[in-house]
């Protein structure tokens, strides 16, 4: 992998319903690039009440002539719920939002995805926008058509696949992300580098100091990596149907670490960071990668401030419980992406859960 320059476009091929991400400073007031999206005259922008005080203003100069309204959440995972998507749902009523309606998606992949879904129920599917204003949402939950809403039972339970016009990554939001959230977005390049790109894996070592620091050089060639990386495999499996499950790796035991911790314990991020770890102790465990693979993980997530352990008091068996609801079992049994070392992931079925007990007691105990 090699710098890349400033501002650039990937497009998601998927035939009639391809469309662009763009990557760049300054993308916000670029109005007229991003409402060229926009095909009726209808548009809600759903947001947070942290997100919209800093850029929603600049969205609606983008909006004059239009008729549009806003609808904004309270900030965290577990406003991700039905309910805001049936309110919502009102806002687009009370707009009086046709089926060429658009709406728009301007914050964290929590905002994004309950926007998505919003849109995909619309009138049985409605227009929507990306406007990523995290580098985690950047890298990953912006790009690719999942969306949904969380149940307590877990997290995700319910959605659909409901791809965006465009994906509009201004890498100026990410001058006001808080720290933490700036490093949740990193572990998402370093899983999708953990799957497929030993390369990228390679890179990353060498530029967690700049990546640190929030080198704009860098963090845009790490950016435009792990989304080309994503658009590549939506286009191939847009659905989930096989190679598309490997972005998932660390999710399954990411998604009950947060769940469990009833979303406050971990940002979605750092369970993930938590979980790669996890999956490789995993494989380590049933023989397919060495521990020097896991080992050099573990040190890549430090260098940028990821954390590495399981927190106090979590307990081993409702972690397990817990990922007995992923998504991606077959048939009642663990179906979990492991890996053979870095850059080679793949989806193992059938996984014996007291292997899975084994590791979540070691880590539990903070014996891992």
């Amino acid at each position: 992998m090699t710098d890349q320059p400033n501002g650039q476009t990937i497009d998601v091929a998927l035939g009639q319903r391809s469309y662009p991400v763009w990557i760049g400073r300054g993308l916000l007031d670029n109005h007229a690039r991003w409402r060229s999206a926009l095909r009726g005259r209808h548009a809600l922008v759903i947001s947070n009440r942290t997100v919209a005080p800093l850029y929603l203003e600049r969205i609606a100069r983008g909006l004059e002539g239009l008729h549009w309204s806003q609808f904004l959440i309270e900030d965290g995972e577990a406003h991700k719920s039905f309910h805001n998507v049936g309110l919502a749902l009102e806002a687009l009523a009370a707009l009086g939002a046709t089926r060429d309606a658009c709406v728009i998606a301007l914050g964290g992949g929590v905002v994004g995805d309950l926007a998505g879904f919003t849109a995909a129920c619309w009138m049985r599917g409605i227009d929507f926008i990306q406007i990523p204003t995290t580098l985690l949402s950047m890298v990953d939950s912006s790009v690719g058509g999942k969306t949904g809403v969380n149940l307590p039972a877990g997290k995700n339970l319910v959605g659909a696949f409901h791809q965006p016009r465009a994906v509009v990554a201004d890498i100026g939001t990410l001058d006001s992300l808080p720290d933490r959230q700036y490093r949740c977005g990193l572990a998402e390049i370093i899983k999708g580098a953990a799957i497929g790109d030993a390369e990228l894996f390679a890179w990353l070592e060498q530029h967690a100091p700049a990546l640190n620091a929030r080198e704009e050089t860098a963090l845009t060639a790490a950016i435009a990596a792990k989304v080309r990386y994503k658009a590549g495999v939506v286009a191939r499996d847009e659905t989930e149907q096989g190679e598309r499950a490997l972005l998932n790796l660390g999710h399954t035991f990411g998604h009950a670490l947060e769940t469990a911790g009833h979303y406050t314990a971990l940002l979605h991020g750092e369970g993930v960071a938590v979980g790669m770890l996890l999956a490789g102790r995993l494989s380590e465990r049933l023989g397919m990668s060495g521990a020097a693979d896991t080992q050099r993980m573990q040190r890549l997530l430090q260098a940028v401030g990821l954390p590495t352990a399981v927190p106090a008091g979590f307990d081993a068996e409702q972690l397990l419980a817990l990922m007995r609801l992923d998504k991606k079992n077959i048939a009642g049994t663990l179906r979990l992406i492991l890996w053979r070392g870095i850059g080679r992931a793949e989806i193992v079925a059938g996984v014996n859960e007291a292997d899975v007990l084994a590791v979540l007691n070691e880590a539990t105990r903070g014996l891992g």
